[in-house]
């Protein structure tokens, strides 16, 4: 869990942005969205092949765009 020290100097917004930041590094908020919903394993599996395609496909298109300036 993140947790943050605040100092007597610090102020709320200070000390707010460090909590902010502390959440976004250990992803709490992107795992809290994922278990928002239970989702079948054929989706997730249909999600993860989605993906893996577009990676695909983009690396495809910088080596074509790479290639033509050759």
């Amino acid at each position: 869990m993140p947790g943050i020290l605040v100092g007597s100097r610090d102020s709320f917004d200070d000390a707010y942005r460090k909590f902010k930041r502390q959440c976004d590094r250990n992803l709490i908020v992107t795992e809290a969205r994922a278990r928002q919903h239970y989702e079948k394993p054929a989706e997730r599996r249909k999600k993860e092949k989605i993906a893996t395609r577009k990676k695909i496909l983009k690396k495809l298109y910088m080596l074509r765009r790479y290639e033509s300036r050759l």
